[in-house]
């Protein structure tokens, strides 16, 4: 497989025929990892259908290795909540299918298809139709047939969303280990914010609709195992949070010096000052 590819969003505007959808500049290098994060409705998705060559932007560009998205050989590939498998396909039926829009010749798929099975996890369930595998399964297969395109870069929107918390983490963990191996470029949406510290080289935050980069957070040695334990992780965590606005700011500190001893009355109510505020 390839190496991953850059991508680059110049003054891209995307909207819904006069309504708004989206206004960004970002620019991601080959094989980086990068998570739009944002409250529900912003327009992360709109921004993923536009790379994928979905939607048709308003104004602006959008590029793959300096190639128009949409244009053939860009590599693009997308990954839904839903998996989208065909329900009358085994699972490696559904990836088979994947190889031969590729071009991967009759003889060659079967054994490729269960190659890529295995890298996931599910060697065995070969025969498996979907309806016979669990949610995370499903995914694993999701994952497996978007492999088998051999992407440059991947658009995973919030593609974990609808798992319970341990298939979700470990599913994380895969997509990690898959990342390893082939070094595709990730574009990955998702509203949590420990899934984005846990998978991002960068997280860029999205303004409410239109969705608009309100600021970037660099994540120095990413994907580290038990990151999230460390305190640095709950401090990234809570500035996330807070320019999202989802917690309180966190106000100046008193100084206990220069004031004497903690009033107790902020256990019980506010002050009633002259101002009215504590």
């Amino acid at each position: 497989m390839s190496v991953g590819a850059r991508v680059r969003l110049d003054g891209l505007k995307l909207a819904f025929g006069a309504m708004p959808a989206a206004e960004v500049d970002l620019e991601v290098s080959p094989g980086e990892i990068v998570v739009l994060l944002g409250p529900s409705g912003c327009g992360k998705s709109t921004i993923l259908r536009a790379l994928a060559g979905l939607l048709r932007p308003a104004a602006g560009r959008a590029d793959v290795d300096g190639r128009p998205v949409g244009a053939s050989g860009t590599g693009c590939a997308m990954v839904f909540q839903e998996d989208a498998l065909l329900p009358w396909r085994t699972a490696s039926r559904n990836v088979e299918y994947a190889l031969k829009l590729r071009g991967v010749p009759r003889g060659e798929r079967r054994k490729e298809a269960g190659d890529l099975l295995a890298q996931v996890g599910l060697e065995g369930f070969a025969g498996h139709l979907p309806g016979q595998l669990s949610g995370g399964m499903r995914q694993r297969v999701q994952l497996a047939r978007t492999l088998a395109t051999r992407p440059r870069v991947m658009l995973m929107d919030e593609p974990f969303g609808a798992l319970d918390a341990q298939t979700r983490s470990e599913m994380q963990q895969l997509l990690v280990s898959v990342w390893r191996q082939y070094r595709t470029t990730i574009l990955f949406v998702t509203h949590d914010v420990d899934e984005a510290l846990l998978l991002a080289d960068r997280v860029v935050l999205l303004t409410p609709r239109p969705a608009r980069i309100a600021r970037t957070v660099e994540i120095p040695n990413p994907r580290r195992p038990g990151a999230q334990f460390e305190p640095e992780f709950a401090r990234r965590r809570y500035e996330i949070l807070a320019s999202m606005g989802e917690v309180p700011q966190a106000e100046p500190a008193a100084s206990s010096a220069a004031n004497g001893p903690a009033d107790t009355r902020a256990l019980t109510g506010p002050s009633q000052g002259p101002s009215g505020t504590e």
